[in-house]
Protein backbone atom coordinates (compact mmCIF):
# COMPACT_ATOMS: atom_id res chain seq x y z
CA UNK A 1 0.00 0.00 0.00
CA UNK A 2 2.35 2.37 0.83
CA UNK A 3 4.91 1.72 -2.62
CA UNK A 4 2.46 2.27 -4.39
CA UNK A 5 1.26 5.44 -3.04
CA UNK A 6 4.33 6.75 -2.85
CA UNK A 7 5.02 5.57 -7.03
CA UNK A 8 2.05 7.82 -7.93
CA UNK A 9 3.20 10.41 -5.86
CA UNK A 10 5.87 11.48 -7.97
CA UNK A 11 5.49 15.75 -7.82
CA UNK A 12 6.33 17.78 -5.13
CA UNK A 13 2.41 19.06 -5.51
CA UNK A 14 0.68 15.46 -4.98
CA UNK A 15 3.10 14.51 -2.25
CA UNK A 16 2.40 17.37 -0.20
CA UNK A 17 -1.15 17.00 -0.29
CA UNK A 18 -0.92 12.98 0.63
CA UNK A 19 0.82 14.30 3.33
CA UNK A 20 -1.78 15.79 4.61
CA UNK A 21 -3.42 13.61 3.93
CA UNK A 22 -1.89 10.71 5.98
CA UNK A 23 -1.30 13.47 8.83
CA UNK A 24 -4.94 13.94 9.40
CA UNK A 25 -5.61 10.08 9.36
CA UNK A 26 -3.08 9.98 12.25
CA UNK A 27 -4.61 12.63 14.16
CA UNK A 28 -8.75 12.20 13.52
CA UNK A 29 -11.55 10.75 15.29
CA UNK A 30 -12.62 7.38 14.53
CA UNK A 31 -15.67 7.86 11.63
CA UNK A 32 -14.37 11.76 11.33
CA UNK A 33 -15.09 13.01 7.96
CA UNK A 34 -12.61 14.45 5.76
CA UNK A 35 -12.46 18.29 6.30
CA UNK A 36 -13.23 20.49 3.36
CA UNK A 37 -9.73 21.81 2.91
CA UNK A 38 -8.32 18.32 2.03
CA UNK A 39 -11.26 17.68 0.13
CA UNK A 40 -10.59 21.25 -2.03
CA UNK A 41 -6.99 20.32 -2.34
CA UNK A 42 -7.90 16.69 -4.14
CA UNK A 43 -10.31 18.41 -6.24
CA UNK A 44 -7.79 20.98 -7.08
CA UNK A 45 -5.16 18.50 -7.76
CA UNK A 46 -7.51 16.58 -10.45
CA UNK A 47 -7.30 18.97 -13.06
CA UNK A 48 -3.47 18.22 -13.35
CA UNK A 49 -2.75 14.69 -12.78
CA UNK A 50 -6.22 13.05 -12.99
CA UNK A 51 -8.79 11.34 -10.77
CA UNK A 52 -7.44 7.66 -11.14
CA UNK A 53 -3.83 9.38 -9.74
CA UNK A 54 -5.10 11.39 -7.26
CA UNK A 55 -7.33 9.33 -5.39
CA UNK A 56 -4.99 6.34 -5.64
CA UNK A 57 -2.19 8.61 -4.25
CA UNK A 58 -4.05 9.79 -1.27
CA UNK A 59 -6.28 7.05 -0.92
CA UNK A 60 -9.47 8.44 -1.58
CA UNK A 61 -12.29 6.61 -3.12
CA UNK A 62 -12.10 7.38 -6.59
CA UNK A 63 -16.35 7.29 -7.43
CA UNK A 64 -16.57 9.94 -3.82
CA UNK A 65 -13.64 12.10 -5.65
CA UNK A 66 -15.29 12.52 -9.02
CA UNK A 67 -18.57 13.44 -7.54
CA UNK A 68 -16.69 16.25 -5.67
CA UNK A 69 -15.00 17.09 -8.94
CA UNK A 70 -18.08 17.35 -11.22
CA UNK A 71 -20.11 19.25 -7.89
CA UNK A 72 -17.27 22.10 -8.18
CA UNK A 73 -17.10 22.08 -11.87
CA UNK A 74 -21.18 22.92 -11.73
CA UNK A 75 -20.72 25.55 -9.02
CA UNK A 76 -17.94 27.06 -10.97
CA UNK A 77 -20.05 27.13 -14.13
CA UNK A 78 -22.74 28.96 -12.50
CA UNK A 79 -20.91 31.61 -10.79
CA UNK A 80 -18.72 32.11 -14.18
CA UNK A 81 -22.82 32.64 -16.21
CA UNK A 82 -24.62 35.19 -13.52
CA UNK A 83 -27.68 36.45 -15.18
CA UNK A 84 -26.62 39.53 -16.75
CA UNK A 85 -28.94 41.71 -18.32
CA UNK A 86 -28.61 41.79 -22.32
CA UNK A 87 -26.17 44.25 -23.83
CA UNK A 88 -27.59 44.08 -27.06
CA UNK A 89 -30.97 42.23 -27.96
CA UNK A 90 -31.74 42.07 -31.63
CA UNK A 91 -35.67 41.78 -32.20
CA UNK A 92 -36.69 40.24 -35.19
CA UNK A 93 -40.24 41.08 -36.26
CA UNK A 94 -42.30 38.11 -37.50
CA UNK A 95 -42.68 37.37 -41.18
CA UNK A 96 -44.80 39.70 -42.57
CA UNK A 97 -46.68 37.06 -44.52
CA UNK A 98 -50.27 37.36 -45.27
CA UNK A 99 -51.92 34.00 -45.57
CA UNK A 100 -55.00 34.95 -47.82
CA UNK A 101 -57.01 38.14 -48.41
CA UNK A 102 -59.12 39.84 -51.42
CA UNK A 103 -57.75 43.20 -52.59
CA UNK A 104 -60.07 46.10 -54.20
CA UNK A 105 -58.67 48.73 -55.19
CA UNK A 106 -61.04 51.71 -56.55
CA UNK A 107 -59.27 54.93 -57.93
CA UNK A 108 -61.38 58.53 -58.31
CA UNK A 109 -62.30 57.76 -62.02
CA UNK A 110 -64.51 54.69 -60.31
CA UNK A 111 -61.73 51.56 -62.15
CA UNK A 112 -61.85 48.68 -59.55
CA UNK A 113 -59.22 45.72 -59.10
CA UNK A 114 -59.90 42.90 -57.34
CA UNK A 115 -57.22 40.58 -56.64
CA UNK A 116 -57.28 37.42 -54.00
CA UNK A 117 -54.06 36.96 -52.46
CA UNK A 118 -52.52 33.70 -50.92
CA UNK A 119 -49.04 33.64 -48.98
CA UNK A 120 -48.04 37.55 -50.10
CA UNK A 121 -45.66 39.56 -48.16
CA UNK A 122 -46.78 43.01 -47.00
CA UNK A 123 -43.71 44.73 -49.45
CA UNK A 124 -45.40 42.92 -52.59
CA UNK A 125 -48.67 43.98 -51.09
CA UNK A 126 -47.24 47.60 -51.00
CA UNK A 127 -45.69 47.42 -55.02
CA UNK A 128 -48.63 46.31 -56.54
CA UNK A 129 -50.58 48.73 -54.68
CA UNK A 130 -48.31 51.75 -56.07
CA UNK A 131 -48.30 50.26 -59.27
CA UNK A 132 -52.10 50.10 -59.98
CA UNK A 133 -52.04 53.88 -58.80
CA UNK A 134 -49.33 54.84 -60.63
CA UNK A 135 -50.84 53.50 -63.90
CA UNK A 136 -54.06 55.45 -63.40
CA UNK A 137 -52.23 58.56 -62.99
Amino acid sequence: MGTTRRHAASTPELERARRRFEQWRRTRKRGARIPEPLWDSAVKAVDVFGAQRVAATLGLNYYSLKKRVEKGRTAIEEEASPALPAAFLELVPPSPVISECVLELEDVDGDVMRVRLKNIDSPDLAALVRSFRDARS
